[in-house]
């Protein structure tokens, strides 16, 4: 890879996709970090700083490896050739290759991989005890949902289940995993918080796909979005976020209430804008990792 490359290399990477992406983490970490013995706030093995720290780094393996999986997978099927109303990425623009791309997949799903490794271990000290193999499993899962979403003959993003994916992946998964990682147990508390964390993080998919649903449509891209056509998606897009903070506060996260201003402000730009909608996308991820630091509070 040479020098003058790698700014294009970086751009498929997806950076402003990363902070979204451990938004669940902070939460569970959070709230398990309270619940810790405070001996146990190390970075050791079992300690919390350690399981936090490769929990994030397999948690943003596995969104790079989604955004790149994505990019060749809508680029084989010609999803993202007209290129109206969106960033091209290197493939798009022909800046880099279909080979350049699948060796940049690989190198992170085996990256992914070690770091989840080494997560598990940390965590249960042993890679065969019961927890582990459960956790193998699901990241397991988690590597072929970051691959399969538009990647593949039957990729579920092209049939409407992005949605469900997004939810379950970044909202449940992240959020419950974490705290499992650091206390062994689940609460109803870490329940309600990994849903209302995920819901903001669909929503982003489902203003990315507000955004594209005509060109979706035409190429055979049949998003939750694109079924519920222009207007039902945005009020399915509002419910995401007033339901988030709905369950934040019966638990009384409080202080997520002072997003409220914020994403007012982007659901006025959503209804009343069919343009732009691209410079929503960052504004609704940092929000999200906001709203994951105040529900810390």
């Amino acid at each position: 890879m040479t020098n003058h490359q790698l700014p294009i290399y970086i751009k498929s990477l997806r950076l402003r996709t990363l902070p979204l992406s451990v938004s669940g983490i902070i939460v569970g970490s959070g709230l398990a970090y309270n619940q810790m013995p405070a001996e146990n706030h190390s970075f050791g093995i079992g300690g919390f700083w350690l399981i936090f720290v490769l929990a994030v780094a397999t948690t943003l393996c596995l969104q790079i490896l989604s955004n790149l999986a994505n990019e060749l997978g809508d680029a084989l099927k010609g999803t993202d050739a007209d290129q109206h109303g969106r960033a091209a990425y290197g493939l798009q623009s022909g800046a880099i290759t279909q080979q350049q791309i699948i060796r940049m997949i690989w190198f992170f799903a085996i990256l992914a991989v070690l770091f989840g490794t080494a997560l598990i271990y940390s965590a249960f000290g042993s890679l065969i005890a019961v927890p582990s193999l459960v956790f193998f499993g699901l990241g397991l899962l988690a590597l072929v949902g970051a691959v399969t979403y538009t990647l593949g003959r039957h990729s579920y993003g092209y049939i409407g289940l992005g949605d469900l994916g997004v939810f379950l992946f970044f909202g449940l998964l992240s959020t419950m995993g974490s705290f499992y990682l650091l206390t062994q147990t689940v609460t109803v508390e870490v329940l309600a918080c990994g849903t209302a964390i995920g819901l903001p993080c669909v929503g982003v998919l489902n203003l990315n796909n507000i955004r594209d649903m005509a060109n979706d449509r035409v190429h055979g891209k049949h998003t939750f979005a694109s079924l519920l056509g222009p207007t039902g998606a945005r009020i399915y897009h509002t419910l995401l976020l007033v339901v988030c903070l709905l369950l934040f506060a019966l638990f009384g996260h409080w202080w997520t209430l002072c997003i409220i201003p914020l994403w007012v402000w982007h659901l006025w730009f959503v209804w009343t804008h069919d343009q732009r909608l691209d410079t929503q996308m960052p504004i609704l991820m940092f929000t999200t990792l906001l709203l994951a630091l105040l529900a810390l509070l």
